[in-house]
C-alpha cells in the first residue's frame, strides 16, 4: 500500500508546477497591466525593457520546472552564439513542449525576454496568455487563403521601427506532427508529391508564407536565422516507426523523454544522423541568406526540416 501511495504521488509530480505556473499567471498579467498604464507617458523603450524583464522572470520560473524539477537532461550541441542577436527561429513541431526548447536556447543567450511567437490565430483566445503574447510582440496568423500578409508585415515593421529585440519563433509546419493522426501526414505528403517537393518522413511539409514574410520584412534588421530541429529520445521505435512525442504533462512527470536534443543544419551541410546521436546546432548568418535572394528559400526550409 505504501508503494502504491509513493507511485501515485510520483505520478502527480506535474500538479505542483502546473499549479504554480497557472496560479502566478494572473498576478503576472496584473503586474504587466499596471506597468503598461504607468509607462503610457514614458518613451516606448522604457515600457519594452520592463516588459521584457517581466517576461524573463516568468519564463525563468517555467524553465526551472522543465529543466530542474523534472530531472530531464537537456543536451544542446552546436555553435549557439553567446551574444544576443535579432533572429528568426525556425523549428519542427511535434508537441506542446516545443516552445520550451526556444526558451532553453534563448536563456543561454540572455535573450529570454526577447522571445516572441508567430502563432495560429485560434490561440489568441487562450485565457491570459493569448492576449498577452500579442502585446509582447507576437503575431497571430491564419492559414492559406485567410493569411493576412499586410497585417503581419505592418506589425513586424512596427517592431523594427521601435528597435524591438527580436527572437521570433516560427513553426513552419503550422500544426504538430502526430503519428497517431496518419491522415494529416498522408495529406502533407500528397501535397508535397503534387508540388514536386521532397516527401518528408518525420515532419510535415512546411508552410512558407509566414516565414518568408517575416524574413522579407525584417531583412535589414535580422542578424541570423536559427535552423533548429528538435528530437525527443524514445519517439522512434526499434522498427524505425515514429511514436508520439511527450506532452508538457509527460515531461513534468518525467515519464516520456529522458533527454531533449536540439540540432540545426546549414543548407550546404545536409543533416545526417542515425537518430541515436545528439547532433550539432549551427546558425545561418543573415547576409548569407540575403545573397541567395530567397530563391532557394523553400528548398532550404524543406531540407532543414528533413529527418531521414
Amino acid at each position: 500500500m505504501l508503494l502504491s501511495l509513493v507511485l501515485h504521488t510520483y505520478s502527480m509530480r506535474y500538479v505542483l508546477p502546473a499549479a504554480v505556473m497557472m496560479g502566478t499567471a494572473p498576478t503576472y498579467v496584473l503586474a504587466w497591466g499596471a506597468w503598461r498604464l504607468l509607462s503610457a507617458v514614458l518613451p516606448a523603450r522604457f515600457y519594452r525593457e520592463v516588459d521584457d524583464r517581466l517576461y524573463t522572470i516568468y519564463q525563468s520560473m517555467v524553465l526551472f520546472f522543465f529543466e530542474n524539477y523534472t530531472g530531464v537532461q537537456v543536451i544542446i550541441y552546436g555553435d549557439l552564439p553567446k551574444n544576443k542577436e535579432n533572429v528568426i527561429y525556425l523549428s519542427n513541431h511535434q508537441c506542446t513542449v516545443d516552445w520550451i526548447i526556444a526558451d532553453m536556447l534563448a536563456i543561454r543567450q540572455n535573450a529570454l525576454g526577447h522571445v516572441r511567437y508567430v502563432l495560429k490565430d485560434g490561440l489568441k483566445w487562450l485565457p491570459l496568455y493569448g492576449w498577452y503574447f500579442s502585446q509582447h510582440g507576437g503575431v497571430y496568423v491564419r492559414r492559406s487563403a485567410k493569411f493576412n500578409e499586410k497585417e503581419m508585415r505592418e506589425k513586424l515593421r512596427a517592431q523594427v521601427k521601435a528597435e524591438t529585440p527580436m527572437y521570433l519563433v516560427i513553426f513552419p509546419e503550422g500544426t504538430r506532427y502526430n503519428p497517431e493522426i496518419p491522415k494529416v501526414i498522408a495529406d502533407s505528403q500528397s501535397f508535397a508529391e503534387k508540388e514536386g517537393l521532397a516527401i518528408l518522413k518525420h515532419v510535415l511539409t512546411p508552410r512558407v508564407k509566414a516565414t518568408h514574410v517575416a524574413i522579407d520584412t525584417m531583412k535589414d534588421y535580422l542578424d541570423a536565422v536559427y535552423d533548429v530541429t528538435v528530437a525527443y529520445e524514445g519517439t522512434v521505435d526499434h522498427k524505425g516507426q515514429r511514436k508520439l512525442a511527450p506532452s508538457m504533462t509527460d515531461l513534468l512527470e518525467d515519464w516520456a523523454a529522458s533527454f531533449l536534443s536540439c540540432y540545426s543544419t546549414l543548407l550546404k551541410t545536409p543533416f545526417k544522423t542515425n537518430r541515436t546521436i545528439s547532433p550539432s546546432l549551427q546558425h545561418i548568418l543573415f547576409p548569407d541568406l540575403i545573397t541567395r535572394q530567397f530563391q532557394p528559400f523553400s528548398c532550404w526550409n524543406f531540407h532543414c526540416l528533413m529527418v531521414n
